[in-house]
Order: C-alpha cells, then sequence, then structure tokens
C-alpha cells in the first residue's frame, strides 16, 4: 500500500451546503459505469473490513477517476496505488479508507491533512462533512488538486507550503490525517492538536512504516498505538515548485 502528500486554500465547511453545490455544478459520478464502479469499490473495502459507514459512503460518492491521469482511468477504481505527478500516488483507495476510518470524523470536525496529492483523499474527507485544511509542498500537485477539487464542487482550505510546519495559525484541530511517512513523529503537528484530538501517520524508514495513531490526552501528554505495516512515499521538509 502506497501513500503520498500534498496541498492548497480553499473550504469544507457546511456539508450541506457542499453537497448541494457539488452536486449541481459538478462532474460527479455521472457515467453509469463509473458509478457502478465506485459502489463495488466500497463493497470491496467493506469485505476487506472497512466498517465505518461515513467512510464507505464517500469512496461510494466520489469520483477517483478524477483524480488520475486519463491514460490511467480504467484503473481508478480497482484497489490499488497509482502515480501521478511528480512522481508521487494516488494512494490505495483501501488505505485512503482505513486511516479515514481510523479518524473517527464526525461532521464538522475540524481536519489537518498533511499531503494533498491527487486531491482525493481531500475530497473524501469533505464528503464525510469534516472543516478540512490541507497542505501540499508541491506547487504544481496544490495548483492541480485545487482545481479537481473545487470543479467537483469540494472547497477545502488549500496551502502551499511545509508539512512539519502545520497551520498553527489555524490551530488547534481534532484530527491530523498525515499521508506520507516521516521517520519521527513531526513535533510541531502535536502541539497543533485539540487535548483529545489524535493524528493517524505512518512512521518509519523507507522500507515499511507503522500505522499510528497518537492521541493528545493533556497539554504535554500523549499515547500511541499501533494499526499495522504499511508503505508511503517519505514525507519531506520545505517545499519545490
Amino acid at each position: 500500500m502506497i501513500l503520498m502528500c500534498c496541498l492548497s486554500l480553499t473550504t469544507c465547511s457546511n456539508k450541506s451546503e457542499n453537497k448541494t453545490s457539488k452536486r449541481i455544478k459538478t462532474m460527479s459520478i455521472d457515467s453509469p459505469k463509473e458509478k457502478s464502479e465506485a459502489i463495488k469499490l466500497a463493497k470491496q473495502l467493506e469485505r476487506k473490513g472497512i466498517s465505518d459507514k461515513l467512510v464507505l459512503e464517500a469512496i461510494a460518492s466520489v469520483p477517483r477517476h478524477e483524480f488520475v491521469d486519463s491514460d490511467l482511468r480504467e484503473y481508478a477504481y480497482l484497489d490499488r496505488p497509482l502515480p501521478i505527478e511528480r512522481n508521487q500516488t494516488i494512494s490505495q483507495p483501501y488505505t485512503v479508507a482505513y486511516q479515514s476510518e481510523l479518524l473517527k470524523l464526525k461532521p464538522g470536525e475540524k481536519v489537518l491533512e498533511i499531503g494533498t496529492g491527487s486531491g482525493y483523499q481531500a475530497a473524501i474527507l469533505c464528503e464525510i462533512g469534516a472543516e478540512v485544511y490541507s497542505i501540499e509542498r508541491y506547487e504544481e500537485l496544490q495548483n492541480s488538486s485545487k482545481k479537481k477539487l473545487n470543479l467537483l464542487g469540494y472547497y477545502p482550505n488549500l496551502f502551499y507550503g511545509d508539512g512539519f510546519e502545520g497551520l498553527p495559525e489555524y490551530a488547534p484541530f481534532d484530527k491530523i490525517l498525515i499521508t506520507a511517512a516521516p521517520e519521527k513523529i513531526p513535533e510541531k503537528l502535536l502541539q497543533q492538536l485539540k487535548i483529545g484530538g489524535w493524528m493517524v501517520v505512518p512512521v518509519g524508514d523507507r522500507r515499511v512504516q507503522k500505522m499510528t495513531i497518537i492521541r493528545r490526552t493533556g497539554e504535554d501528554t500523549f499515547e500511541e498505538s499501533l494499526h499495522g505495516d504499511f508503505i508511503f512515499v517519505p514525507m519531506e521538509k520545505g517545499t519545490e515548485k
């Protein structure tokens, strides 16, 4: 399972407002074939153990084919990662669903995503009804993901910047999701969690990472739990055009 990063600036505010505008002006899943494939994908993920109904409904609703290169659209609803720009990937749907389920998001919660990438994960978070903030270190990806998301009627708060720095001016966040692998848990991001909130992050070297949940239990106290082995692209510092 391979994952990756990305970011830009806009807002997934009220879910009902977004869902209305999204369905009026979007390119959502307008093809019966693609809609059927998205529903099959959600059912496949359910058989693999994903049980969060909001996550499964989002997988069945978000047009993944709009987030991949036109040459790869025939593979969009397979449970596999696919390449995108800047040698990054759009994560395997199971990985997207698994991380989203670990977040246990409730509509209206404020979530920070580190690594916008293609924009697909941000769309899933928007579909669930979260208030989404997302950072991307590659300007090219930030620009392309913003266009895709906005055309589909999703308006997360997107930023171009260094994910290790987070967005302290918008903190605290109920949840933080990191879609690339740092070797160590970024301390600055922990400080941007609300007390009682948690972070989902794959931690480790390039060979394999442990999916980790870090809960903030107090001003300076945290608890960790491990949730399986994954392979993500490495989380890198700084920004690039």
